[in-house]
């Protein structure tokens, strides 16, 4: 048997590098498994972009942790000497008045709570200030210029170099099989091409490939694949970041968001924060469906006429790694205490990135898990606490 020593990382998608990187940062021995190719093509990981936002309804301790993320961003950007973090503002809009228990509403009281100052909206000042906003019927909503999004796939890759050049032993082609009973001082998991590896901990950042290797919390997660579409708009002048910011439309009862014109594919991105379809990560029909084309036509007709015509020139479907409460999944498996999982990101995870990593080396260190991201199998089906997702199968 091969005795490594040190952290077992599985998984180099957000959760894992980022795990790896503080881990090593702390002077742990760190080997990062991955079946690759990196970054995995089909992690929800990837992807031209990820929303950056701070809004999360009435929930103040998730918009704290914002905070404290965003400041990573702009760190990133300034210690890679260039722009990964695109800083262009947020937009969350009603078509009617934001009310008390609202997405919107809410978000903007806890910002302005904690001293942010959102400028809110009304149809003429949106129209104004977002052109191409100005014939959707959105009524009310606000901009919030601190926010923005990441070029997920680029900064990711990033991180995966870094690592290497830390430290980090990098094992890309290592496929997990399973993990076996350690001895209660180690821990040890077995890769598809026999090889069997020993370290002093693991943590398995698995995402939406969780509940299929961890059958146990099969109920407790679950992945879900969402729609992602990329157009190409007919003006792109439009669609820039100071005309056009990272929005949710409704979002807690539509689930479309988008993103700003990427500087280099040329596409606006839009997609689906809602209920999703289960299904297994490396599904062959992980595709987006007729159903879904249609739903986004309907949004853009109504919505956005100036995309309504716009081709889609590529689509994907994006996994979650599902909680039922919509809550990370951070902490110690009871039965075999040197085994962290870190899952859960339930769709709103890749937003913070640079503080995500310490929050599981604290874990495998010994500190307990944050409440809500505590081992709960006793936690059932029922509405996310997530304010932002759509959680019905109409809309």
């Amino acid at each position: 048997m091969a005795r490594g020593g040190g952290v077992l990382v599985a998984g180099a998608g957000v959760a894992g590098v980022t795990a790896a990187r503080a881990l090593r940062a702390r002077g742990h021995a760190v080997t990062l498994l991955d079946p690759g190719p990196l970054p995995h093509p089909l992690a929800a990981s990837t992807d031209v972009s990820k929303a950056v936002r701070l809004e999360y309804g009435a929930d103040g301790a998730y918009t704290a942790l914002g905070e404290r993320a965003l400041e990573g961003w702009r760190r990133f950007n300034a210690d890679e000497g260039e722009r990964f973090f695109h800083e262009t503002g947020v937009l969350f809009l009603r078509r009617g008045p934001m009310v008390p228990g609202g997405f919107e509403h809410d978000s903007h009281t806890t910002l302005v709570a904690r001293g942010h100052r959102p400028e809110r909206l009304d149809h003429a000042g949106l129209g104004a200030r977002f052109p191409a906003w100005g014939g959707g019927g959105y009524t009310d909503g606000f901009f919030h210029a601190l926010g923005g999004w990441v070029e997920s796939g680029r900064a990711l890759a990033r991180w995966i170099a870094r690592a290497s050049r830390e430290g980090v032993a990098l094992r890309e082609g290592a496929s997990l099989a399973r993990v076996e009973d350690g001895d209660g001082a180690s821990v040890t998991v077995a890769l598809r091409d026999g090889q069997r590896l020993t370290g002093d901990s693991l943590v398995l950042a698995l995402g939406a490939w969780t509940p299929w290797y961890l059958t146990a919390l099969a109920p407790a997660l679950r992945s879900t694949g969402h729609p992602v579409f990329h157009l190409r708009p007919r003006e792109p002048e439009r669609f820039t970041g100071e005309r056009f910011p990272v929005f949710g439309a409704a979002i807690a009862e539509t689930g479309w968001y988008g993103f700003p014109l990427h500087p280099t594919a040329g596409v606006v991105k839009i997609a689906r924060h809602g209920v999703g379809r289960a299904m297994h990560p490396e599904d062959p029909a992980r595709a987006v469906t007729d159903e879904e084309r249609a739903a986004l036509g309907e949004f853009l007709a109504g919505s956005l006429p100036w995309l309504a015509d716009a081709a889609v020139v590529s689509t994907r479907v994006c996994l979650y790694c599902d909680t039922h409460d919509g809550h990370f999944w951070i902490d110690r498996d009871p039965s075999r205490p040197r085994v962290v999982v870190a899952a859960g990101d339930s769709g709103h995870g890749y937003k913070f990135a640079p503080v995500l990593g310490d929050w599981i080396a604290d874990v495998v260190e010994g500190a307990p898990a944050e409440p809500r991201w505590r081992w709960r199998p006793e936690v059932t089906a029922g509405r996310t606490e997530e304010a932002a997702r759509r959680v019905d199968d109409g809309g």
